[in-house]
């Protein structure tokens, strides 16, 4: 009998699927609602590439002149925006709003968009890009009629739009992991606190004597202001500041705070996901 060994892409949608499991019925009617927003526009971007060969041309140009790495920091930042769209409703009171990060340049979108696209095909079909490419876009387009990925077919249903948003998530975190660019936590690496996460940590009181700050080992004055991260440990502000400027890590517990830096705050994301599986 043969071995059975776990499918990434199943792995990382169960995640997401537990994660959407975990939304009231109004924050899974929100966030349907700005996702069919998000993917009509992109159908309308996959559309204008493809009817126009100038348009298509240009974009395809672009692609080209990118290296690897740039071609995988822009999976990257849409895998986080989608996870901190999602990351957004979980903690959201309310009726949250999307968030408010800066949108993709059109440009940078088309790239993308015709990226995924590639990616798609050369998976369905792995000689249809062995065409000079001259030829991609009309490959491209005879596939789009057939596939899912032609996104203007979308909203027939809340269900469609989640599992459209599910597949693309897997999509994503898998090709990022697999170019080794974001969020397997694997390499070690330390990174910073966000300015804004830093920004809005609270100054609490020292109510009684006898905490220590466990970055200078002195003792915390009772009655004086020290900085209280979320999971709760207080520090002093004098040495908080410069820990957090290095890593976005708790010194007592290793809790994370959001980070800017793309790919440990997709780790970071990750990791709050796959709790509610259990998961890794």
């Amino acid at each position: 009998m043969e071995e059975d060994h776990p499918n990434p892409s199943s792995s990382s949608q169960t995640i997401i699927i537990t994660a959407l499991s975990s939304l009231s019925p109004s924050h899974l009617s929100h966030l349907t609602h700005h996702l069919s927003s998000v993917f009509h526009h992109h159908s309308r971007r996959v559309s204008a590439l493809l009817s126009s060969p100038i348009l298509f041309s240009l974009t395809l140009h672009h692609l080209h002149t990118l290296s690897l790495h740039h071609k995988s920091l822009l999976i990257s930042r849409h895998l986080l925006s989608n996870l901190s769209l999602l990351a957004n409703y979980i903690h959201g009171h309310g009726s949250p709003q999307p968030p408010t990060a800066p949108m993709m340049k059109l440009r940078d979108l088309d790239v993308l968009l015709l990226l995924l696209l590639l990616c798609e095909l050369h998976q369905h079909d792995p000689h249809a890009l062995d065409s000079p490419p001259s030829r991609w876009r009309v490959e491209l387009c005879r596939h789009a009629t057939k596939s899912a990925l032609s996104l203007s077919n979308m909203g027939v249903s809340n269900c469609e739009i989640l599992i459209k948003y599910v597949e693309l998530v897997a999509k994503c975190r898998n090709f990022v992991n697999a170019m080794g660019c974001g969020g397997d936590g694997k390499d070690g690496r330390e990174v910073s606190a966000s300015v804004a996460a830093v920004v809005a940590l609270p100054s609490v009181e020292v109510s009684a004597s006898g905490w220590e700050c466990v970055i200078c080992k002195e003792e915390m004055r009772e009655g004086r202001d020290v900085c209280e991260l979320p999971c709760q440990h207080l520090f002093h502000w004098i040495c908080i500041l410069p820990w957090l400027r290095k890593r976005n890590t708790c010194p007592c517990c290793r809790y994370k705070l959001p980070t800017d830096d793309v790919s440990g705050e997709i780790e970071r994301l990750w990791a709050i996901f796959a709790a509610k599986t259990g998961g890794a």
